[in-house]
């Protein structure tokens, strides 16, 4: 199949929590947002970072950054988002104190 073309939008992102939202460049309120669970992370280019989902692969939301060092904070901090991710940091940290505690 050919690939359809991509749709470049300029839009204003806000991470909270495990949400992405996005804005109009002119509007205070968000247009959509992202549930970042069960997503691929995935670093395209030296400033473009895609989000997928597992669910629905054939799906691509491509965002390009100023620089590449604003890119790699925000593919970090979009990977750092998810539950599961805050899930295994909480049952690592609560294993680490038990050790160290014994308690």
């Amino acid at each position: 199949l050919p690939a359809v073309p991509a749709v470049l939008k300029k839009r204003l992102v806000k991470l909270v929590v495990n949400f992405l939202f996005y804005f109009r460049t002119d509007e205070a309120e968000p247009i959509g947002a992202l549930l970042l669970e069960h997503c691929k992370i995935t670093k395209e280019e030296e400033n473009v970072f895609s989000i997928s989902f597992i669910e629905e692969p054939e799906r691509k939301y491509c965002f390009e950054c100023a620089t590449e060092e604003q890119c790699q904070e925000w593919v970090e901090a979009l990977r750092r988002a998810s539950y599961e991710f805050l899930r295994r940091s909480l049952i690592f940290y609560r294993n680490e104190i038990q050790k160290m505690t014994g308690k």
